[in-house]
């Protein structure tokens, strides 16, 4: 592209990105990965990481940016989305490098303190661990219980189908025994919660 066409090409700003990103609009996903990866990539590469693990990072850091657009209602960023979005990633990347026992190289080190994206990342880990918990407590449920659940709250059927594929006598009595296991459920998440809190 030359760089007159460059020049006429009309830049979007953060927030256009953010509330395209919003909208689900891939044109905003692919200008923000086009606008902030490289310096991720440049970063993580320099530390000790893999290009496939700077592509995890960032997936990882757009997801917590999409929670944050999606979930935060008026969120405005307190620096440019390009600073946002490198901060969650070094912040990524220095727990995986934790984890190893090892360090960012001297020349990364500077101080990145933005408030949005501590709340962000806080945001993100809890909703992690709690989808985790939800997630052990489903494969303890057992049947019929699991099966209920999944057709009801993820492929979305009614509860006549369910009632149908199921073989209950009819969809009342599906329904309370969807009732009871959503109890159920509740009971293995919090016993679950409580056990990772010890």
């Amino acid at each position: 592209m030359s760089k007159i066409r460059k020049i006429l090409v009309k830049t979007r700003t953060d927030m256009e990105l953010l509330e395209g990103m919003r909208k689900g609009e891939n044109s905003a996903i692919a200008d923000i990965y086009k606008t902030c990866y490289p310096s991720v990539s440049h970063m993580i590469l320099n530390n000790k990481g893999t290009e496939d693990e700077a592509k995890d990072i960032f997936q990882e850091a757009m997801i917590v940016l999409y929670d944050k657009i999606t979930q935060a209602e008026g969120f405005e960023l307190s620096s440019k989305l390009n600073t946002f979005l490198y901060a969650i990633c070094r912040r990524l990347w220095l727990k995986q490098l934790n984890r190893r026992n090892l360090s960012l190289d001297s020349i990364d080190q500077e101080n990145l303190d933005i408030p949005d994206m501590d709340s962000a990342l806080e945001s993100h880990e809890a909703e992690e661990v709690k989808f985790n918990q939800m997630e052990a407590a489903m494969a303890n449920l057992g049947e019929p219980c699991a099966s209920i659940l999944k057709e009801f709250y993820i492929k979305k059927k009614s509860m006549q189908e369910i009632c149908d594929q199921l073989g209950y006598t009819n969809a009342d009595n599906a329904k309370n025994q969807k009732y009871k296991c959503l109890q159920r459920l509740k009971k293995l998440f919090f016993d679950q919660w409580v056990k990772d809190e010890r």
